[in-house]
C-alpha cells in the first residue's frame, strides 16, 4: 500500500470485515429521478468500462437482500431505473470479494407533497472504488473518472476523495467509523440517504475533488470567483460545461492523520471558502455521534 493510501481494516470478532478505507464519488442533483435515471445509466457505464461488468456481481431487492447478477438481472436493472416506481438501488461486489466496489442511489419524485414535507431533498448517486484501484491505476485516471461521471449528470455539488467503505447497519461498524473519523479528516463518513433529505444545494464539505453547481457556483462568483479565494499551490479550478466547476486539492486524494500532524491545509482552505454553503446534518444521532461530535466533525477543516 503506497503511503498516498490510508491503510483500514476493522473487523468483527468472527473475522467479517467491517470497516475499509476505499474511495467515493458523489453527486446531489435537485431534481426527480424521471430526469436524472437517463443520465445516471450514462455515468454508470462509464463506471463499469473502467471498473469491468463484474465488479459489480449483486444487487438488492427492495426487502434489502442481495441476488447475483447477471443478463437478466442487469436488462431488469436498466428498466427500473428508466420506471418511476423504483428509486433507491444498491450494487456491490461479490460476498467475498472485500473489494469496495459500489454504486448506490437514492432518487426522488419531487411531488407537491414530498416538497412540503422535505423542501431539501435531493436525488444522490454514489461510485465506490478500492484504494487499491487507485494505487493501480494512478489518480489522474481517478480524477478523469470521476469526470466521465460527472459529465452527463445535472449536479448542484459532488465530492470525490477517500472514504470509509462500510455498511452503518453492520453492529461495530458506526463505533469504528466514530473512532477513525478524526484522526482522519479527509476521508468521508457514507451517509447517502440521510444526507439526501436535507442537503439541498448546499456542499458536504471540503474533498479531494469538490464538484461545484448552480446555485452555490453562481454566489461564489464562478469559476474566477473560486480561483481567487484559493490559494494552495496545488489546488486548481476547472471549469466544466453547464455552468459548473471542480476543485482538485493536489494530484493524490489525502486522508491526513491528526496523531502525525498533517490536518491538511489545502483542505483547510477550501473549507473556509465553502462555508457559507456547508451543509450541516440536523439528526447526528442516527450516526451514533453526540451532537457535540457532529458538529466537531462537521468543522474538522474550521476550527
Amino acid at each position: 500500500m503506497s503511503n498516498h493510501c490510508p491503510r483500514i481494516r476493522v473487523r468483527a470478532e468472527d473475522g467479517y470485515l467491517l470497516v475499509r478505507d476505499g474511495l467515493s464519488i458523489t453527486f446531489y442533483m435537485r431534481h426527480p429521478h424521471h430526469e436524472v435515471a437517463p443520465a445516471i445509466l450514462i455515468s454508470l457505464e462509464a463506471y463499469l468500462a473502467a471498473v469491468g461488468l463484474n465488479a459489480l456481481s449483486r444487487y438488492m431487492d427492495q426487502e434489502g437482500f442481495f441476488h447475483e447478477m447477471g443478463p437478466a438481472a442487469w436488462d431488469q436493472f436498466r428498466r427500473a431505473m428508466l420506471a418511476n416506481n423504483q428509486l433507491i438501488f444498491h450494487l456491490k461486489d461479490a460476498a467475498e470479494a472485500e473489494q469496495g466496489y459500489q454504486f448506490r442511489y437514492h432518487g426522488k419524485l419531487f411531488d407537491d407533497a414530498s416538497l412540503s414535507i422535505d423542501p431539501d431533498a435531493v436525488s444522490v448517486v454514489s461510485f465506490w472504488l478500492p484504494t487499491e484501484y487507485l494505487e493501480e491505476h494512478g489518480p489522474g485516471r481517478v480524477r478523469e473518472l470521476a469526470l466521465e461521471l460527472a459529465a452527463p449528470l445535472p449536479l448542484c455539488s459532488g465530492h470525490g476523495g477517500f472514504n470509509f467503505s462500510c455498511e452503518f447497519s453492520l453492529s461495530g461498524a458506526k463505533r469504528a467509523v466514530r473512532e477513525l473519523c478524526f484522526r482522519y479528516p479527509g476521508m468521508e463518513i457514507p451517509a447517502l440517504g440521510r444526507v439526501a433529505w436535507h442537503i439541498g444545494t448546499r456542499v458536504r464539505g471540503a474533498a479531494w475533488l469538490t464538484f461545484l453547481g448552480q446555485p452555490v457556483l453562481g454566489e461564489m462568483g464562478g469559476v474566477e470567483g473560486v480561483r481567487a479565494c484559493l490559494h494552495s499551490p496545488e489546488t486548481t479550478v476547472q471549469s466544466l460545461e453547464g455552468l459548473r466547476a471542480v476543485v482538485t486539492l493536489g494530484q493524490w486524494p489525502e486522508a491526513g492523520d491528526t496523531e502525525q500532524g498533517d490536518t491538511l491545509p489545502a483542505y483547510r482552505e477550501l473549507a473556509r471558502v465553502l462555508e457559507p454553503w456547508l451543509y450541516h446534518e440536523p439528526h447526528p444521532r442516527r450516526f451514533d455521534f453526540t451532537p457535540e461530535d457532529m458538529l466537531r466533525w462537521e468543522r474538522r477543516f474550521l476550527d
